[in-house]
């Protein structure tokens, strides 16, 4: 592992500036400094130009009549784009509503029904009748081929802070409905700023730092830890359209990165090399988010790669990051401890519940909203601002969370109640299962029983229906030594894949529809 990082040059300056004044002083102390590269061609973006990204959305949202505080969509597929627009809208006091460019007509027009812009900046095509004012973004200038520096008079024209509103911007997203219908989320530019000072302060990120993202910008992750922790280290970020297996490393060891902003499903792919793949130097940790990081998967990208993992937790309605592992204090199986943000575990009328006692987990905190900006979730943030987050776990002695899975997902068997992880823990352990997804399955005497749908390393279909049954056979038989015949799944159906959302979670309700290359019901 890397020594730890020098000191930053400015101390957390985010915390009362904003988004315009933090981007004026980045710019100041050095405007040819990369912000953020495109992973896979040489076109960058430095702080200069984001300055100037800034003044050309500031003035044409002023000649669109959206004042500050208005909402704008943006559906940009180009992540120097993306990355210039959401930075450039936040400065200009307005809020962003990110759009998934490649969603489909129907699902944008729904989204923007729930966010309700004023207008959609996009680089495709409108939805058929859609009444929502459908625009270019402003030139786009401000990224520049190359990643030397740019010559001193880029700068000229470029706006002071005076012309930009503060601390009037924010975010407007929905959650993925994975476990239920989406809601509708609104966070200001000050609790998105703490989460990232937040960020840059526990992974100690310096302006050294050079972070990898291959997650989709329209979600917080990568808009928090990506973009805006960036923003506050004066560091760079690199940005891909979407993770690409093929190629990867050899990104990674273009673009000089120091870190890499992960999920699951992304590391448990990179775990395994390809034929002459090499992992590159320099690379301080991977930082796995979205969804609970099975420990098999941790410890397989370990050991082909060398490079630490350090597991969080978060969520939107926190703007992101909740807990983390410290570099230094990893516990395999943990989401980490409370940074920024309060964190208990409780039961019934939020009574905290003994260390080690799995009960459900409340947050508040600056960066975590005080309610949900759509109607039917009215009980979800209490009078004192703990907010339900909907996930089941533990802390232990010394405060780190360990999560047992969402509410929604329990399997109660008879009285008997499973949670899936540690199920899926259990089968992932066994050599050639690359992933797994444990659910509740109807049952007319015990209620709801488990069913695994598990991800062969060597099945690719149905003409691999022979190696398939071998390996259930074998994960039925290291549940059956390991698990209570309670836990034990009823059926195992091996897929191709498993259906996942844009961030890499597993969309459960989704699983009885998978085609299945075999089964076993033991």
């Amino acid at each position: 592992m890397a020594a730890d990082p020098a000191p930053a040059r400015s101390a957390r300056p985010e915390a009362a500036s904003g988004v315009a004044a933090l981007l004026s002083l980045r710019s100041a102390e050095d405007p040819d400094r990369v912000f953020a590269e495109a992973a896979r061609d040489d076109r960058c973006l430095t702080y200069g130009g984001l300055l100037r990204a800034a003044g050309e959305w500031t003035g044409a949202l002023g000649d669109l009549g959206i004042g500050t505080g208005g909402t704008v969509g943006v559906a940009i597929a180009d992540p120097l784009g993306f990355a210039a627009s959401f930075v450039g809208i936040l400065a200009a006091g307005r809020t962003v509503a990110p759009l998934d460019p490649g969603a489909t007509d129907a699902e944008l027009a729904a989204a923007c029904a729930r966010c309700a812009p004023s207008a959609v900046f996009a680089d495709r095509p409108p939805p058929a009748g859609l009444a929502v004012p459908w625009l270019t973004p402003p030139s786009g200038r401000s990224a520049r081929p190359g990643a030397g520096p740019a010559p001193r008079s880029g700068l000229d024209g470029a706006p002071g802070t005076d012309a930009m509103a503060r601390g009037s911007g924010g975010v407007v997203l929905t959650t993925s409905g994975t476990t239920g219908r989406p809601k509708v989320i609104r966070l200001g530019a000050a609790q998105l700023l703490h989460t990232a000072g937040c960020v840059v302060s526990h992974f100690g990120l310096t302006a050294e730092d050079r972070g990898f993202n291959p997650l989709p910008l329209f979600h917080i992750n990568a808009e928090v830890v990506g973009l805006l922790a960036t923003l506050v280290s004066g560091g760079t970020v690199v940005l891909e359209d979407r993770f690409h297996r093929h190629g990867f490393w050899e990104a990674v060891g273009r673009h000089r990165a120091t870190w890499v902003n992960a999920v699951p499903a992304i590391l448990a792919r990179l775990a395994v090399l390809e034929d002459g793949e090499d992992v590159p130097g320099g690379l301080r940790f991977a930082r796995s988010a979205s969804a609970p990081l099975p420990v098999p998967v941790l410890e397989r990208f370990e050991a082909a790669t060398g490079i630490p993992v350090v597991e969080t937790y978060g969520m939107t309605e926190a703007a992101s990051q909740i807990t983390a592992n410290p570099l230094r204090a990893r516990k395999p199986g943990s989401a980490g401890v409370p940074v920024g943000t309060e964190v208990r575990v409780v039961m019934g009328a939020r009574s905290a519940v003994p260390p080690g006692e799995v009960g459900r987990v409340v947050i508040r905190g600056p960066g975590v909203i005080s309610a949900y900006a759509s109607a039917g979730y009215e009980d979800r943030v209490d009078a004192d601002g703990w907010l339900e987050t909907g996930d089941l776990g533990y802390l232990d002695e010394e405060g780190y969370l360990f999560l047992a899975g969402r509410a929604d997902d329990v399997i109660n068997r008879g009285g008997e109640k499973i949670y899936p992880r540690e199920v899926e823990e259990i089968v992932l352990a066994e050599p050639g299962v690359d992933a797994v997804a444990v659910v509740g399955e109807e049952h007319d005497v015990l209620g709801r029983v488990p069913v695994a749908y598990l991800v062969g390393a060597e099945v690719r279909g149905p003409g691999d229906a022979d190696t398939a049954a071998e390996l259930v056979a074998r994960v039925h038989a290291r549940c059956a030594r390991l698990l209570s015949r309670q836990r034990c799944p009823v059926a195992y159906h091996v897929v191709e894949e498993l259906p996942q959302g844009a961030t890499g979670k597993v969309r459960r309700v989704a699983l009885a529809g998978t085609a299945v290359v075999h089964s076993l019901h033991p």
